[in-house]
């Protein structure tokens, strides 16, 4: 017994240094990230609550995005032309352009300045491969809503869904795989790829097709969406009252070839991702 209340009235063992200094560095970040949820949930109730607030926030954040990978490893003079050309003010651009850029821009939600640079770029980029513009815009808007950083499972990546790892070597000249996420370079290199496809199909659907990777599908219903989406631009442009989904008369898909041999695509590296 004497023994047993000696220990039980002993007392205790000094707490080292070290573990009264990790107590108190454990509680501090505990303490911090209670505070950091808190403010997170705080902000998301604000955004949530005030849609003005979050759409503004929205467009900061996506054009400081577009900015900095246009400004990324480049000299000073070169930035200044890239960042010229991930925003422009949409007074800037002609009328027939700054029709487009609103309405898509209203549409699907996403920053005007940014979405007018893509709309030149597609005009740009239309006339030097003989493409539609409208129908440039429309493969955006399918493939990725405007979403400079989509990704898809089949490794597409970027605004026109481009399959990297089949047309890295397109990437090259804008500076490498990493361009995919660039907004203009990702545009460019789509353009040359639906291009390809076209041409190789010898119609726009049968390109659409081709560019969307369909082997063993007709890919109509993809066909029939971007199409739509074309002639909604082309009328937006012409000046005329478009609603976002208004239903589109498009003739009939007769001259959508068949799917091509596996071994074709493997080949030409034209289509994008399996169906």
């Amino acid at each position: 017994m004497d023994a047993c209340t000696e220990m039980i009235g002993a007392p205790a063992a000094p707490t080292q240094p070290w573990i009264t200094a990790a107590r108190r560095v454990w509680r501090a970040l505990h303490h911090g990230m209670s505070l950091v949820g808190l403010a997170t949930v705080g902000l998301a109730l604000l955004l949530a609550s005030q849609p003005q607030l979050r759409a503004e926030m929205e467009q900061n954040v996506t054009q400081w995005l577009l900015v900095r990978q246009g400004l990324e490893g480049l000299t000073d003079n070169e930035a200044d032309i890239t960042g010229a050309e991930a925003t422009t003010p949409v007074a800037a651009l002609p009328a027939a352009q700054a029709r487009m850029a609103d309405w898509l821009a209203r549409k699907y939600r996403v920053a005007a300045e940014p979405l007018a640079a893509l709309v030149a770029e597609a005009h740009s980029v239309g006339k030097q491969f003989g493409l539609d513009p409208a129908l440039l815009l429309a493969v955006m808007a399918n493939e990725s809503r405007f979403n400079p950083l989509a990704a898809s499972p089949w490794g597409a990546h970027g605004l026109m869904q481009v399959l990297t790892r089949a047309h890295i070597d397109k990437f090259e000249p804008h500076g490498g795989p990493q361009a995919a996420f660039d907004p203009i370079s990702n545009l460019r290199v789509g353009a040359q790829i639906l291009h390809d496809a076209v041409r190789k199909a010898g119609s726009v659907a049968g390109g659409l097709r081709l560019y969307v990777g369909a082997i063993t599908v007709d890919a109509s219903d993809y066909v029939t969406r971007v199409l739509a989406e074309q002639e909604r631009l082309r009328r937006v442009a012409a000046g005329q009252r478009v609603p976002f989904n208004a239903p589109v008369a498009l003739p009939p898909l007769v001259d959508l070839p068949p799917p091509p041999p596996l071994e074709a695509l493997a080949t030409d590296g034209v289509g994008q991702r399996p169906s």
